[in-house]
């Protein structure tokens, strides 16, 4: 695989994170293989198929309205391509059983995708949830003090 298609590899995922970010969820999900695979922090196995990743998007877009997406590092080898990616929104939204807050957030995310014929087949996902969850966390938590070692970094 050469340079020509590393860089379009790349600007596949630029195009994925501008529709990411102006909620044009169908034609992103529009840009995953049929049979995509999604590798995210905390499950045990791969889950499969574009439903899973556009629930997700949908989870996000709905927590946080708001967001905006900077990709910060992109890079590609081969077939896949890695991205460095910082989120900042406001919690307008329930997100993992949190109800909105109304609370600034931002959070960085290191992702890599494989990309398989133009679409995007795979991706391995590593957002800073604890950071992101710390950010979102009820006020009473606040004042019970430090709970997690990346408490004293938010503060």
């Amino acid at each position: 695989m050469g340079a020509d298609a590393t860089e379009t590899n790349m600007a596949l995922m630029r195009r994925a994170y501008e529709m990411l970010e102006s909620h044009d969820l169908e034609r992103c999900a529009e840009l995953l293989t049929e049979n995509f695979v999604a590798h995210v922090p905390g499950v045990a196995d791969p889950l499969h198929g574009r439903e899973i990743w556009a629930m997700g998007a949908e989870a996000m877009r709905d927590a946080f309205p708001d967001m905006r997406i900077d990709v910060q590092h992109m890079f590609g080898v081969d077939d896949k391509v890695a991205v460095i990616v910082h989120f900042k929104g406001t919690h307008q939204g329930s997100f993992n059983g949190v109800e909105a807050t109304r609370r600034p957030v931002s959070f960085r995310s290191v992702e890599i995708y494989r990309i398989e014929a133009g679409k995007i087949a795979e991706e391995w996902v590593a957002p800073d949830i604890m950071g992101l969850m710390a950010q979102i966390r009820p006020a009473e938590a606040d004042k019970a003090g430090p709970g997690q070692w990346g408490d004293s970094l938010q503060r």
